[in-house]
């Protein structure tokens, strides 16, 4: 039986995806490279992890020499969507504005954080209804 591909990603692989983000494309020595120097994960962990995210779809290599280059099927913006209507659906019973309402009521943001969410749902409302 075919494993479901998994639609979001582990903590790890998550970590490796946003370095493969940030640098477009690498081999599985550039990703280990960008990771912080106390993670110190072997070279064949990288490679593991690499080819679960091929397997699940996440990305996608080709051979360049003897390494394999991994690239991002997935942009970073079109993930996050994905978690937060999955973070909407099981924890906001699928209510974005209760989402929202739990972010903007927290003391720890800052007056300069509320304006700039306020500055984008002003021009959201401005673009839907011009």
């Amino acid at each position: 039986m075919k494993k479901k591909k998994s639609e979001l990603l582990t903590e790890v692989e998550l970590e490796f995806m946003n370095e493969l983000w940030a640098l477009g494309e690498g081999t599985v020595r550039d990703v280990l490279q960008q990771l912080p120097d106390d993670r110190n994960l072997a070279y064949t962990s990288g490679a593991t992890i690499l080819r679960i995210l091929e397997q699940k779809g996440f990305v996608t290599s080709r051979k360049d020499g003897k390494s394999h280059v991994f690239i991002p099927a997935l942009a970073k913006d079109a993930y996050q969507i994905r978690s937060l209507n999955d973070l909407s659906m099981k924890l906001f019973d699928g209510t974005p504005a209760s989402l929202v309402a739990r972010l903007v009521n927290d003391d720890a943001l800052t007056e300069e954080s509320l304006g700039q969410i306020r500055a984008l749902v002003d021009r959201r409302l401005k673009n839907d209804s011009g």
